[in-house]
């Protein structure tokens, strides 16, 4: 059977001439062999040198081991007891070289895939095959440990699939749907939204608009005062420290807007670039990219973890949960690539953004409190066909895991409306319980020591519209009664020719 198995050659690099001390560092390797280098492993475990020599001022070690005690962790459990043998000879320890590094990790298949630090990767026989080009600062900070750990989550989401876990909860009765029309292009076609100049980006009229704000007092006055929430403003542009701790680092680049700023503010510095847009009328963009800095972060993306920064590194008393809050301050930014479509499918879109903490009954028992509140309102008030389903949570998914909670409490649940123009699905709400992934990634405390939980739910006002606009169609009399009041007489101010 294919274990995981390290082999590593290394060097280190002494202060002066050693030769003095080769007996005593015989010794130690022998030591190292029934004793250092087993600690933590099972019997038979662990590390062992199976090669060792001192050439004057370079000391060279072969290490193979298992996955116990790793051999790079052996190789610096070595060079602690080396430099406490050596100092005694007035010889110290200059640095450590690795010459060669090599895992082996069963796997079923081929991995094909570009991996940081590994300069060859192979198959054969059940296994892969690693050859790593790291240093010691990269040993050290665990960089060895972490591509394993990689490389068995990308062997891993294969046994699941691209799929996320699905499985439904709940579903309302089916309705009598009269409009069966795409909204977008009903909606574009009475002036009602327009294209923005930016990718996947609406301009909404006075009507929609008018209709987002309905949305918005149903929000106000059926969610968040009843649950006793307090308004934020979040920030909107998140540098990467922000998405480290909150874990989103990990995956979204190829969603992410990313924000670069300019390397100065001289005038001077841009003067090319300006005049070569006043002699063209042209933008000069490759001009620009070489005047631009590295990017400091990305557009808002998911809109709760720049709050956390709020309360990173503070412990709390107790007495002062649970705590709820929203923010509805601005738009979110998601690059969506091919997967454009309509208002439901955009890369700039308005949100009202849940969230709440507390301890862990606390925030579960919130989370079903706020599941009853969206409840009635797609049932009495906007009178929808939708159904919830249990997902994979929404930070399994972005940081490139799957599979489901075996306990329904911390976990993300999606509300599906139903589209009939389209005889499909689409998630227009979602609500999920992050267990104490953000105040353990922030570090927030609570005063007694117990476990601090949150959970979130983004409200995206183009896809209550979507899903509404779906089912309901443009024509106020259709629209149910309540809602119809909230909305009002919708105001036609524009007229094209």
């Amino acid at each position: 059977m294919n274990e995981l198995k390290f082999h590593l050659i290394g060097q280190f690099k002494l202060s002066s001439d050693a030769a003095k001390a080769k007996d005593d560092v015989a010794k130690l390797m022998v030591k190292a062999n029934e004793d250092i280098l087993r600690k933590g492993a099972p019997p038979g475990g662990g590390a062992e040198v199976v090669n060792w020599n001192l050439d004057e001022n370079i000391i060279t070690v072969e290490i193979k081991s298992d996955r116990y005690v790793r051999a790079h962790d052996a190789l610096l459990r070595l060079r602690r007891s080396l430099a406490a043998l050596l100092g005694e000879h007035h010889i110290g320890i200059r640095g450590v070289v690795i010459e060669e590094f090599t895992i082996q990790l069963p796997s079923e298949e081929a991995l094909k895939k570009k991996i940081p630090f590994v300069k060859d990767m192979r198959y054969e026989e059940g296994k892969i095959l690693l050859t790593l080009d790291v240093d010691e600062q990269q040993i050290e900070n665990r960089v060895p440990d972490r591509i394993i750990n990689l490389i068995m989550e990308k062997i891993e989401s294969r046994k699941y699939g691209k799929k996320e876990h699905w499985e439904l909860l709940w579903q309302s009765k089916k309705k009598i749907h009269k409009f069966r029309e795409d909204p977008t292009k009903e909606l574009m076609k009475r002036n009602w939204i327009k294209h923005g100049a930016g990718r996947g980006q609406w301009i909404f009229g006075p009507q929609i608009t008018r209709v987002f704000r309905a949305f918005g007092g149903i929000i106000e006055d059926e969610i968040l005062r009843p649950l006793g929430y307090h308004e934020m403003m979040f920030p909107k542009m998140v540098p990467w420290e922000v998405w480290k701790r909150s874990g989103h680092a990990k995956a979204i680049y190829p969603e992410m807007y990313y924000v670069c700023p300019p390397k100065t503010r001289d005038p001077e510095y841009w003067e090319e670039v300006m005049d070569y847009y006043k002699v063209t009328q042209e933008v000069p963009l490759d001009l620009i990219k070489e005047k631009i800095d590295r990017p400091i972060g990305g557009m808002c993306y998911a809109q709760c973890p720049p709050f956390w920064v709020f309360l990173q590194g503070e412990t709390l008393p107790d007495d002062i949960f649970p705590i709820f809050i929203y923010d509805r301050s601005g738009t979110s930014h998601r690059y969506e690539s091919g997967g454009i479509h309509g208002i439901e499918r955009v890369d700039e879109f308005n949100r009202i953004e849940l969230v709440w903490i507390g301890k862990p009954d606390q925030v579960v028992e919130h989370s079903e409190r706020l599941q009853e509140r969206y409840q009635h309102v797609f049932d009495e008030l906007l009178d929808m066909q939708w159904r919830k389903a249990w997902v994979t949570p929404w930070f399994m998914a972005q940081e490139g895991l799957t599979g489901l909670a075996e306990i329904k409490e911390v976990g993300t649940i999606d509300y599906e409306a139903y589209m009939p123009y389209k005889n499909d699905w689409l998630e227009f709400q979602n609500l999920s319980v992050n267990g104490n992934k953000y105040p353990d990634g922030f570090n927030v405390k609570l005063q007694s020591g117990e476990e601090l939980w949150s959970g979130c739910s983004g409200i995206g006002l183009e896809r209550w519209g979507a899903a509404f606009f779906a089912q309901k169609g443009l024509d106020v009399e259709n629209w149910p009664d309540k809602f119809r009041k909230r909305v009002g007489e919708l105001p036609e101010i524009f007229k094209f020719l």
